[in-house]
Order: structure tokens, then sequence, then C-alpha cells
């Protein structure tokens, strides 16, 4: 199933495609795309339904988060070997973890705010992964049925905060419209390989990343698994897994994001998105 949440900010419906490809309204059957409609319970009772049956959502509505009610975002860092080599860091020997505040959460093809004073802002096309079933220390091999699903994610970084104002990387990652989500929750059944999925990004037209997460150095499974280890993962929690080489930070010299850009991204299976940057207001 491709899920989807619809709808002015704040105030979002839930939503599924059906396989013609139409968009319909699921609030008649649950209040969200959050919680425990995400478990496997959850999404084996969507799966019953006849969408054809349901409201169809007319004209072009804005796709909200593709999750509501964050609970975490969680993210890791230098996940792809060669985006490490572009940033002039070592390969992690074990998962480098942050937290992005959910705060940053937004829409896929919603604004993304310059934040004050900043003058580094940079992209990141990453594959979400969406907890479905609560996981505590699960193991690699139990890790995946623990997985609702995944989505696209733009992991917005404002690299003189993530790297110049000390202490932890949430700084650069935390910052208002710093985490488009969605369009689609894809649920786990209709992504049979998470690691076999082409992952591009485009600022104004140019191709900056062209990549696939088979490069990934720790993959899904791992990822959950150790992530699971150390909290507990609660439905509708967000790993976002790193990204590949051709950030703005990476180029020579670096380019960073500017008001008037547009940012176009993609992951194979799970939906495109597109961002305009504007100027920073309060």
């Amino acid at each position: 199933m491709k899920l989807f949440r619809y709808g002015e900010p704040g105030r979002e419906k839930p939503g599924v495609l059906d396989a013609q490809g139409t968009l319909r309204d699921l609030s008649g059957v649950v209040d969200d795309i959050a919680g425990d409609v995400l478990t496997n319970a959850g999404l084996a009772k969507l799966r019953a339904l006849d969408a054809t049956t349901l409201p169809v959502v007319a004209g072009s509505p804005r796709y909200g988060a593709a999750v509501g009610r964050v609970g975490k975002m969680i993210c890791v860092g230098l996940n792809y070997s060669d985006h490490a080599a572009e940033t002039n860091a070592k390969v992690p020997e074990l998962p480098i973890i942050f937290m992005k505040a959910t705060t940053a959460i937004v829409g896929a093809n919603d604004e993304v705010m310059i934040p004050r004073d900043s003058v580094k802002t940079d992209w990141e096309v990453e594959l979400g992964v969406v907890i479905g079933d609560i996981a505590r220390d699960v193991t690699r091999e139990q890790a995946l049925d623990h997985v609702a699903g995944y989505l696209v994610v733009n992991d917005i970084s404002e690299r003189e905060f993530q790297l110049e104002h000390s202490g932890q990387w949430v700084k650069g990652k935390s910052c208002d419209t710093f985490g488009p989500i969605g369009p689609y929750l894809v649920t786990r059944d209709e992504v049979p390989d998470p690691q076999n999925l082409s992952m591009w990004l485009e600022v104004n037209g140019h191709r900056f990343q062209n990549g696939s997460t088979r490069t990934m150095v720790f993959d899904v499974a791992y990822l959950v698994s150790h992530i699971s280890r150390y909290m507990t993962l609660m439905p509708g929690d967000v790993i976002s897994t790193g990204t590949p080489p051709g950030v703005g930070l990476g180029q020579k010299p670096p380019v960073y994001l500017k008001p008037g850009d547009v940012m176009e991204l993609e992951i194979e299976g799970l939906g495109k998105q597109r961002q305009r940057v504007i100027a920073h207001r309060r």
C-alpha cells in the first residue's frame, strides 16, 4: 500500500492510493497514519479494505508528512562510504546515531526555510524507515518484521550549525522545515529489498546526488536492530538511514542553498519530493 496524509498543515487527513493510482480518503476508517495503525495488525486491517469503495480525494491536495505524531526521528551519519570520503571523514565502525527534532518535519513539497544567518544550508536525499511493531533489542533477523514501510526523507542540514557551533550534530539538523518526509509511506510488502533502491537529488535541475541504497555501510535490518539495543522504537518512529555522495558540502568549492532554489528528489518506488527554498521568517 501507499499511504499518505493530505490537507492543511496540522489538519491532515489519512489516505491511501488505490490500484489505479486514485487518491482515496481513509478518515472514515482511521483517524491518522500514526500509532497502532502502523503495526502489522493495523496495516492488515487496511489491506483488507476494498479501496475502491472509499471516497475519492478531489483535486490536487497538499501532501502532509506521510506519518503523523512521530515520536522520534533518528538519523544515521556517514552511512555511505563514498559520502564519508567526500566530506573527508572515516567510515564508521559502528553507526553514527543522532536525532532530528520532530518540529523539523514537514510535507514532501512544503517550502524549506533558510535559518536566520545561515550560509551553509545543505541537502541530503535519504531512505526513511518507519517503525510498525514496537522494537526493543531485536535481532537483525527479526528487524524487518518491525518495519511498517519506507519513505523519502530530505535530511536538510545547516553545516555551520552542525560542525562549527560545538556540541552535537542535532543543532544543524533540527531547524524548522528541515525534515520533509513522504509523499507516501510505502508499506514493507511493496519494497521486497530496501537495499536495492536507486535515489537522486537535483537543485535547480542540476543532478548533484545519484546513488543507491546498495552502497550503505550498515543496511536497514542492521540499523533497526542496532538502534533498538539502545532505545525502544515505537510505531511511527522514523529512521533516516544516511545519504549517498553529492551533498553541497562535498562540492569543490562547496555549494549551498539560497532563497529561490528548488530541490527535487526521488527514491525508486517511494515517490518524489519538490521543495522551494525561502528566506528566514519568524
